[in-house]
């Protein structure tokens, strides 16, 4: 599965600014996890994939640290574009982060 990370408009990239103030363990599973759903797509370990809403979508993956979401659209079969990634901290998602993953969304679909 080909997975593309969203970037900024000037080019930054929202997930690699995120896995830098994660600690080392956290990183090794996180992209661990990337890399197996490259290889696996939908059937990949360590992971759950569930609809947020719409074409929105959500990877969960959880870390000796936390457990952290991972929005993205699947925009073809074998191709998903991630758009934002948080920690979480509660039972449902903040109404925040799924307003910035619907933005970001928007900006894909344009």
């Amino acid at each position: 599965m080909r997975i593309e990370f969203h970037r900024s408009r000037s080019g930054r990239s929202y997930f690699e600014d995120f896995l830098d103030e994660l600690p080392k363990a956290d990183q090794s599973v996180i992209l661990a996890v990337f890399e197996d759903i490259r290889q696996h797509g939908f059937n990949a370990l360590g992971c759950q994939f569930r609809q947020i809403d719409g074409k929105l979508w959500e990877i969960k993956i959880r870390t000796s640290g936390g457990g952290w979401r991972f929005f993205y659209v699947n925009l073809a079969a074998d191709f998903i574009h991630v758009l934002h990634s948080y920690k979480k901290q509660g039972q449902k998602a903040p109404q925040r982060e799924i307003e910035l993953a619907r933005k970001r969304l928007k900006e894909v679909l344009r």
